[in-house]
């Protein structure tokens, strides 16, 4: 018995063996049928048990053995004929596939706590179409333009559990093909060579079909049913009005035919005079659709894959350093700002923060696109949701829950797959018109085959009109932008680039000039000590060092670079005295007594220093885009100290791949217009504007304008968000200020150009990608409706049959979601 209760499972055994199985209703044990001895029938069936007790329990109460729930669905399933079946801590579980199996068996503990379920919704929670995102309701109902369900908006949990509508939908199509199957049969046998039909008798063989049909119809095709006369009601004609009608057409004459055969006319009669039925037609159309919409949900989920990738890149939980120094694992919920987490090798970070102490290396790939690890230090900042690789840092929460960038990522993706492109107003204005002419199509078609059709001529009348709605039905259409949409935002967000919203995208693929800061966007940023100019008979050691000395009680960010570089090299500064600011100048003071000076010509010329034994270098220095600045001590001149932004390492190679996507780039910068030059000359940029203010940005956006130029703007500070705004398309480094961010259509996490490169190839990708798709479902109806008409008939004697309509009106759609996921693996 031991033995039997480790019995292997089957479901990856051939099918012949997995139909075989039958196991005992009450322990789940596999027992052979042939061999078994101890049997009992209930409701007509037969059950096999592997002891007396189990039978015993069995005929006690039945019911309580028949069926079980699938712990991960929710399904329902059959205990004596479960293919997938699982013991864990001596209780047995039934699964209604083996993809809910090996969900179970990777983390038990989470299906049977009820933690897989879904929360119920915060209070508050809007619900929108995902066809239609300006149909926005405080109820999960139903579209009132398409009749599909609503979706919760805002971030998903990560954790919903499967779709409510494609597992109702999953249910609703095996049921229809189940039934389908024997209806072709029937109908379609003769022409295997089985005639069914003969061997049952015309009336019978109805009488047969209308029992497979109705449950069908009536049943499983209720959701279409319903959508489609909402549809009519609101006035808002598409794909499941053209479903509604066809498929009720089918089933509502067939049923009469069937019912009251003597009402119909010879018209309508075949040579042997039997009055058609088209149940299969009805059924099988049914069928086809929910398998279009079962690949289609699918497929939706899968684009939500991104969002759920990153979701699942947070911890669920973090390690807290108490004020004791104990140590404690507690959910990321009950971190809060200020608490102490320490991260060890290879585990992820949980919010953003700052290392306080140790040293390592961080992959941040997963929400920057950068490969390349980070080296994170004390001081350093860290995002949640990066992989720590190798030390243990120690770090101070920032900040948490929905303030992360990682939460705040998410937010963004979840709203720019629910927003329209500005493409889509086409496939919307093409459905709008579509519909009204397809029915009318239908029925020019019903009549000219009515009055001018070969006998049967009712017959092909009513065959022609419901393969022309079958066929006709636009659901490519509909699909066609947003489900590219909605793949292109998730494959950005691996990427690094995140898209706001779906014209932001459409933007950004036809823009031909790109402007951009300098500062932080071209370059770092963060100025640096790159020169120590020493005059002859002065030592370079104390010139940095009296330098930095009197730049320590300066805020300005040159100063800062200077004061870092003097440290940087080991030099102990000395206390300044008298210090003095010169606004536009430099600074003067005394340090380790002696009287210092730094700053430009200005300041250098009013304190009559000569500086011609120097200006050779000042001007090489400034011709390489540094900022070259005087030392004088004790009223003679010294040295000169240079500071530069140094240029981000792949920013010339990503000016050359921007040029090369058809970008015209010009640098709009409030720096000097030789430093702004040198900057440009060493990168290839095409047109400078230097010493720009903020106000002045915002006009040469709008001077482009005028010269008829479609504009993107790149930048980083809070200078740069009237221009991000005014800009046709905003786009904001990652690492910049939050009021750029929100002035941004585009948001690159890691602020350097290779992102750029990645958000034009992905826009131009994109907008393709749509209008592959608008192009598919374009000419498959403009070439699909008339072939369903009858147009090749008196050419080839062909008549398109309803089923093959929509199989034709499936792959139609099942190709424009193929082509939407190729979208996935784009390479950035």
């Amino acid at each position: 018995m031991r033995q039997q209760e480790h019995s292997p499972d089957y479901c990856s055994h051939s099918d012949f063996q997995a139909a075989e199985i039958v196991r005992d209703p009450v322990c789940g044990m596999i027992v052979d049928p042939s061999q078994s001895r101890l049997r009992a029938d209930y409701g007509g069936h037969h059950y096999h048990f592997c002891s007396q007790s189990c039978r015993d329990r069995f005929t006690a109460d039945p019911e309580a053995y028949l069926r079980a729930e699938d712990p991960v669905c929710g399904m329902q399933v059959d205990r004596a004929h479960a293919q997938h079946f699982h013991r864990h801590e001596g209780r047995g579980f039934y699964f209604c596939s083996a993809g809910c199996e090996q969900k179970f068996k990777a983390d038990p503990e989470r299906y049977l706590s009820g933690r897989h379920k879904p929360e119920p919704m915060p209070e508050g929670t809007k619900y929108t179409c995902p066809m239609h995102p300006e149909i926005i309701s405080d109820e999960p109902e139903s579209c009132p333009l398409c009749g599909m369900a609503l979706e919760p908006m805002g971030v998903p949990t990560g954790d919903e559990g499967p779709n409510p509508e494609l597992v109702d939908f999953t249910k609703r199509f095996w049921v229809s093909a189940l039934l389908a199957i024997p209806l072709l049969v029937i109908a379609m046998g003769p022409m295997l060579g089985l005639p069914v039909r003969e061997w049952l008798g015309e009336r019978v063989a109805n009488w047969i079909e209308l029992a497979l049909a109705t449950p069908v119809v009536l049943w499983a095709a209720k959701p279409f049913f319903h959508r489609g006369w909402q549809t009519i009601v609101n006035r808002t004609p598409n794909m499941w009005t053209l479903i509604a009608i066809g498929v009720g057409a089918a089933y509502g004459y067939s049923l009469v035919a069937t019912l009251f055969p003597d009402v119909f006319p010879a018209s309508f009669r075949t040579h042997d005079g039997a009055v058609p039925v088209y149940f299969e037609s009805a059924a099988v159309i049914v069928a086809l659709v929910f398998l279009g919409q079962v690949l289609e949900l699918q497929a939706r989920a899968r684009t939500g894959s991104a969002i759920r990738a990153l979701l699942d890149l947070s911890p669920k939980i973090a390690r807290r350093i108490e004020i004791n120094g104990k140590e404690n694992d507690v959910p990321l919920e009950d971190v809060h700002v200020g608490d102490s987490l320490r991260i060890r090798p290879g585990e992820a970070v949980p919010v953003d923060g700052v290392v306080v102490e140790g040293r390592s290396l961080l992959d941040e790939s997963m929400i920057t696109g950068e490969p390349v690890p980070v080296e994170k230090q004390a001081g350093d900042t860290v995002t949640g949701g990066t992989l720590n690789k190798n030390g243990t840092l120690i770090m101070r929460a920032e900040k948490v829950g929905s303030d992360t960038m990682l939460a705040r990522i998410v937010e963004m993706v979840a709203a720019a797959q629910r927003s329209r492109a500005p493409i889509q107003g086409l496939a919307d204005r093409v459905s709008a018109w579509f519909v009204p002419t397809v029915v009318i199509v239908a029925i020019l078609a019903f009549v000219i085959w009515a009055i001018f059709g070969p006998e049967p001529s009712m017959i092909y009348a009513i065959v022609s009109a419901v393969s022309v709605l079958i066929i006709a039905c636009p659901c490519a259409l509909g699909l066609a932008t947003p489900m590219s949409i909605m793949t292109a935002t998730g494959r950005g967000a691996q990427g690094g680039v995140l898209i706001r919203d779906a014209e932001a995208l459409e933007r950004f693929a036809h823009v031909d000039t790109l402007v951009v800061d300098k500062t932080g966007t071209l370059t770092e940023g963060r100025p640096k000590l790159t020169d120590v100019v020493a005059i002859e008979g002065t030592d370079r050691n104390k010139l940095l060092l009296l330098a930095a000395s009197l730049e320590r009680g300066s805020e300005h960010p040159l100063a800062e670079a200077i004061v870092e570089g003097a440290e940087a090299e080991g030099l102990k500064l000395a206390t300044t005295e008298a210090f003095e600011s010169l606004t536009g100048k430099g600074v003067a003071g005394t340090a380790s007594g002696h009287r210092i000076a730094l700053g430009n010509a200005a300041m250098m010329n009013d304190r009559s220093i000569d500086l011609s034994a120097l200006a050779d270098d000042a001007a090489r220095l400034q011709a390489a885009g540094k900022t070259a600045m005087f030392v004088a001590i004790d009223g003679r001149l010294a040295g000169i100290v240079a500071v530069s932004d140094p240029i981000k390492a792949a920013a010339k190679e990503a000016i050359g791949e921007l040029h090369a996507l058809g970008l015209k780039i010009i640098m709009a910068t409030g720096d000097n217009k030789r430093t702004a030059h040198a900057v440009a000359k060493i990168l290839g940029i095409d047109e400078v504007r230097a010493d720009v203010l903020p106000e002045e940005k915002k006009a040469l956006i709008d001077e482009l304008h005028a010269q008829g130029a479609k504009v993107a703007m790149a930048g980083d500070g809070i200078n740069d968000a009237p221009a991000l705004a005014a800009a046709d398309v905003g786009i904001a480094m990652g690492t910049g200020a939050d009021v750029a961010l929100e002035s941004a259509g585009i948001t690159l996490v890691k602020g350097n150009l290779s992102g750029l490169v990645r958000a034009r190839k992905l826009a131009k990708a994109t907008i393709r990608n749509i209008k592959q798709n608008l192009f598919f479902a374009f000419v498959y109806n403009a070439a699909g409706v008339p072939i369903a008409a009858g147009l090749l008939y008196p050419v080839f004697g062909v008549l398109l049959s309803p089923m093959i309509a929509a199989a034709a009106m499936s792959l139609s759609s099942v190709s424009v979601i193929a082509n939407a996921l190729r979208l996935r693996n784009l390479k950035l």
